[in-house]
């Protein structure tokens, strides 16, 4: 891209949207904003030149079109400015029913405005940011040879096993076909069974993985939570590498390379927006994002895990003992107070664990992994997947799994070892952005309630 200097003295043209106007009768000034960064390009209007008439639909929120010479500036703020010679409105913004005047708005009230928002300095920074990082995803995956892999959005198995997905139908729900035992009767639906939503690309990732070696998901996912907080949404994005000839310790390793890469890159190419979010949001963004990329991540069995929280004579909200799945608490705690550095938390218990994951020798735990990060705590999971055939059907027959013939498949034919983890692209887009609420940095959020636009 060339540097405004080169233009200096030259006729320019440029399009963009009005984010505020001031001036006085002599001289009004437009910060002109066209999308492409947190900085706006301010225009110069000489009133010797323009009318007021002229002047009249140039209000925040309306588009331009100017022509004019780029000169340097003289005032704060910017290097650079075009004193206007031509105008042209394309579309106007009456401001008393404009919602984004200049002014704060609240996050809260700015949700509300969800098909506006993107217009505002916030939600352009936040929504470049994810761009930059949905690219660095598929840059990293794509120079280390693994195949992008697409998996379907409407599946009959449920991989996390917790039952809540969003369910499919053409049935008429007013008048449901019912079975002889009063159960509603799959077979006159349009896919002859149960259908729902994809809570996660995984099962069939694996069998990706286990054609094409190495292999990655990138797409959205539901899940039917009744859940209000600010870390949970009902559609989401996921990120889902599946890799064959994996172990538990490989798949640690990849794990911490990717998370920092996508760090890396959006360091090096967002770094207008993530100045610009640290000074209104978050002043200890930059450095939080550094801490990641120039530390190594500990590697810790959760049973060494529970030890330190127990010994470390912290009250808890909620308790802490072997058996027990770790809340956010406790895993900031080992991050930002313990070891003050990222970790990968190893070995979990298999009960609170999902069935696929590789029973370890004791026969208590599993080779699980959670990439543990400050302020957020679990970003990552995933797991060593068990290949042992007899294994597998037998975990999934003490948890009453049925119908995924297809899926042992994988183990009956040619099993090999292998690995992979998921990562939330909204939880990592959160923790690059440092915004406070994951319904912030997806353009159009859905969760219970809410399903606008």
């Amino acid at each position: 891209m060339a540097e405004p200097a080169e233009f200096i003295g030259k006729t320019v043209d440029v399009k963009g949207w009005v984010r505020s106007r001031r001036g006085n009768k002599y001289v009004q000034f437009v910060a002109l904003n066209d999308g492409s960064s947190v900085k706006s390009l301010q225009i110069v209007f000489d009133l010797t030149k323009f009318t007021d008439d002229d002047l009249r639909l140039v209000t925040t929120g309306a588009s331009l079109h100017v022509q004019g010479t780029l000169v340097e500036s003289q005032g704060k703020g910017q290097t650079v400015e075009i004193q206007a010679t031509e105008l042209q409105v394309y579309g106007t913004a009456d401001p008393d029913t404009y919602p984004l005047q200049k002014k704060g708005h609240s996050l809260e009230f700015l949700r509300e405005k969800a098909h506006l928002r993107p217009r505002t300095n916030y939600f352009s920074s936040v929504l470049r940011i994810r761009h930059a990082l949905a690219y660095a995803v598929h840059k990293f995956f794509n120079d280390k040879g693994f195949c992008y892999f697409h998996t379907p959005l409407i599946t009959a198995s449920d991989c996390e096993g917790a039952g809540a997905q969003f369910q499919v139908t053409t049935l008429p729900l007013g008048d449901l076909p019912l079975g002889k035992d009063g159960s509603v009767d799959y077979s006159k639906d349009f896919f002859g069974k149960m259908a729902s939503l994809t809570v996660s690309g995984q099962l069939e990732g694996e069998l990706g993985a286990t054609a094409l070696g190495c292999i990655y998901t990138f797409g959205p996912t539901f899940r039917a939570e009744n859940s209000n907080t600010p870390r949970h949404l009902s559609e989401f994005w996921m990120i889902e590498p599946e890799m064959a000839f994996y172990e538990i310790a490989d798949n640690m390793d990849l794990a911490e390379e990717f998370i920092k890469y996508c760090i890396s890159y959006a360091l090096e190419h967002c770094k207008d927006d993530i100045e610009f979010l640290a000074e209104y949001f978050d002043k200890e963004l930059p450095e939080r994002l550094k801490f990641v990329v120039e530390n190594e991540f500990v590697r810790l069995p959760y049973t060494e895990g529970v030890r330190i929280l127990e010994d470390s004579g912290r009250k808890f909200e909620f308790p802490v003992y072997w058996g027990v799945d770790l809340a956010s608490e406790h895993e900031r705690f080992l991050v930002e107070e313990h070891f003050k550095k990222p970790v990968i938390l190893t070995d979990y218990p298999k009960e609170i664990k999902a069935f696929y994951m590789k029973l370890n020798d004791d026969g208590k735990t599993v080779r699980a992994m959670d990439v543990l990060f400050p302020k957020i705590g679990e970003i990552i999971g995933g797991s060593q997947r068990e290949d042992d055939f007899g294994k597998l059907k037998g975990r999934m027959e003490e948890l009453g799994l049925e119908g995924m013939d297809w899926y042992l498949d994988t183990r009956r034919f040619g099993s090999v070892p292998h690995s992979g983890f998921g990562l939330g692209f909204e939880r990592l887009v959160l923790f690059v952005t440092g915004m406070q609420n994951i319904r912030d940095v997806i353009p159009f959020p859905r969760y219970p309630k809410n399903c606008e636009y």
